[in-house]
């Protein structure tokens, strides 16, 4: 089996070019063996590239070693053929490829490059554990739906270009080693060489640097930029991720709702075709909280919580009132119908996933025309099943649930029991896409931890004016003028108006606990900027890989991005993180103490002199 070079030889098409227009045409193709057939002594192979399939005919009567050579070919050899386009026998076209009506006989071939027999199928999805995909992700990402991911992504970032550029946006790119502030995440830290015991952090996010940029009169910045944050994954986080970050002077609000609304309508008409309804809708902080118990809510399905403390306290259901009396509270769900359509069983297991989640359980009743239903409504008078009906706004047919506990324990157990019921119930979504606002964020949330106050998103946003005289006398009751944008649950971006003033910034900074010192130490750049005339400024970040995960209806982001690490932070692919040289480390004036093994708790953190 030869493998040539391929010379003077010129790829005229892609494998996804050719027409019935291009009959009678010599055309010269280069791509993947997708997938070889001998009929009948003449072999028909299929190439690839990225840009489709065309079909190859090997004629056991062609001239030189053309047939031979033909017969030899396996799946993801790299081949170069000459040869005529010509139309396929009738009854063997192929609608379903584009290049469906030709073939190309082969007058001429050379193998570029062979393949050793490939651990995953290319040609079609395998059902091969992700690990495995992960480790040949070259091979994967040759199939069809990775082709489309990636080739996708490339398209969403050149409209996220054009649409900046076209409003006097300037791309600028900031720094990769930075200095170490850490804003709620670990650090990724970097040893300088050229300065021993000192270390550079990999950013969080460009949120110093971008504000410094208005401070230098930059008044329109966006960049498509990578952020690093050492923190324990989930399927839709990575330990780098990309994010479209952007920041403007001289804006409110309403200018960043109207700019980001129009950018991602851009997005999905110019990717998919798809139309989105603006502006989108604006919750409170507060209003989703209440109605769906989360701060990034699903408004796919309309399914509310309901707040039925009040109309059940003082009923004969001691399991309620013993909560009721201890602080907590009693919230519930009206899934429409489920009274006639959910079984006992699918009750059963509602309850079942409500205790998996910690709950003690939960209670419910069916609405029918004459009233309530179930094992508990004995314990409720007849004043009290009316209040309940209306407050639920009820229906006969419809199924009421029932969870009790302290707020805080019960919220996360509501938010995740609220999608359980739409799965259940199989309730078609009302939007395919379904976006909103969330606003109004506490500015500061209480760590009981560390016993003092926290930024809710991160410490440069601004408080609301007319919080300005409470932040240290009321601390807890301070609003920010901060918003997500939220997608089918998913929290897309998060982002604020910030603070521009360094008398505000150290203010801030003292309510959760950072010296003068301290804050000159970490931050003193930013503040030194603000006392040579800083614009009032705000922006936001966009998680893109979110975004194109929801876009592209995958199951995790790992499928739209090239290159990704497993759950563990690791490459399969390259083998990182992996260990250094001991002269690199040396050099770098770094020891390592002890190899702990994956998943090990970390020693005793160790200066800067011994490690």
């Amino acid at each position: 089996m030869k493998v040539e070079p391929m010379g003077d030889w010129k790829r005229t098409h892609t494998c996804g070019d050719l027409r019935e227009s291009d009959i009678g045409a010599e055309v010269c193709l280069m791509g993947w063996v997708n997938r070889s057939r001998d009929h009948g002594g003449v072999i028909f192979v299929d190439m690839r590239d990225r840009y489709g399939l065309t079909q190859a005919v090997f004629d056991p009567g062609a001239a030189g070693d053309v047939f031979p050579v033909g017969e030899s070919l396996r799946n993801e050899f790299v081949v170069a053929v000459k040869g005529k386009v010509r139309r396929r026998p009738e009854g063997m076209e192929n609608p379903k490829l584009a290049t469906g009506m030709i073939e190309v006989l082969v007058g001429e071939v050379k193998i570029l490059s062979v393949s050793e027999p490939p651990p995953i199928m290319v040609s079609e999805e395998g059902a091969e554990d992700e690990r495995v995909r992960l480790r040949y992700r070259y091979l994967d990402l040759r199939r069809p739906r990775m082709q489309r991911n990636i080739i996708f992504r490339s398209n969403v970032n050149r409209i996220i270009r054009d649409y900046f550029f076209e409003r006097g946006f300037l791309e600028i790119d900031t720094p990769v080693l930075s200095k170490s502030t850490p804003e709620g995440a670990r650090d990724f830290l970097v040893p300088s060489r050229l300065n021993p015991g000192m270390f550079y952090a990999l950013p969080q996010s460009p949120q110093l640097f971008k504000q410094t940029l208005m401070a230098s009169g930059f008044d329109k910045y966006f960049q498509i930029v990578k952020c690093y944050r050492d923190e324990d994954l989930r399927a839709d986080r990575q330990p780098e991720h990309t994010q479209i970050d952007l920041e403007l002077s001289f804006v409110t609000e309403e200018d960043i709702y109207a700019l980001i609304e129009g950018l991602v309508s851009s997005v999905f008409e110019g990717s998919l075709g798809e139309k989105l309804e603006t502006p989108f809708p604006r919750f409170s902080y507060e209003e989703v909280m209440l109605k769906y118990a989360i701060d990034k809510p699903d408004l796919r399905f309309h399914l509310e919580i309901t707040d039925v403390t009040e109309v059940i306290r003082g009923s004969d259901f001691k399991v309620f009132e013993g909560v009721i009396a201890g602080g907590g509270v009693i919230r519930g769900i009206r899934a429409p119908g489920g009274g006639k359509s959910l079984s006992r069983k699918q009750i059963d297991d509602l309850i079942a996933f409500t205790q998996k989640l910690g709950s003690t359980g939960m209670a419910w009743m069916r609405v029918t025309e004459t009233g309530l239903e179930s094992n508990i409504v004995k314990y409720f008078n007849e004043e009290k099943q009316k209040a309940l009906i209306a407050a639920f706004g009820a229906q006969p047919g419809d199924l009421l649930t029932f969870l009790a506990g302290q707020l805080t324990d019960l919220l996360p157990i509501l938010a995740q029991t609220r999608v359980e019921i739409a799965r259940v119930m199989e309730m078609p979504p009302l939007k395919k896409y379904s976006f909103c606002w969330v606003t109004e964020f506490p500015l500061f949330e209480w760590d009981p931890k560390e016993k003092r106050w926290a930024p809710m998103h991160h410490m440069f946003s601004m408080p609301r004016d007319c919080d300005l005289d409470r932040l240290e006398t009321h601390t807890g009751e301070v609003l920010g003028r901060l918003y997500d944008l939220v997608l089918n649950g998913v929290e897309l971006g998060s982002g604020s108006l910030r603070i521009h003033d360094p008398v505000l910034q150290k203010r801030v900074f003292n309510i959760i606990g950072m010296t003068d010192e301290q804050a000159e130490d970490r931050f003193g750049f930013l503040l030194e900027a603000f006392r040579h005339g800083a614009p009032p400024h705000g922006g936001i970040a966009l998680g893109i890989d979110r975004l194109l995960t929801a876009m592209l209806g995958e199951s995790s982001i790992r499928d739209v991005i090239t290159f990704p690490k497993t759950q563990a932070g690791t490459c399969l692919l390259t083998g990182a993180p992996s260990t250094v040289d001991r002269l690199a480390l040396k050099e770098a004036g770094v020891q390592i103490i002890k190899q702990r093994a994956v998943g090990e708790a970390p020693a005793t953190p160790a200066s800067n002199d011994e490690v």
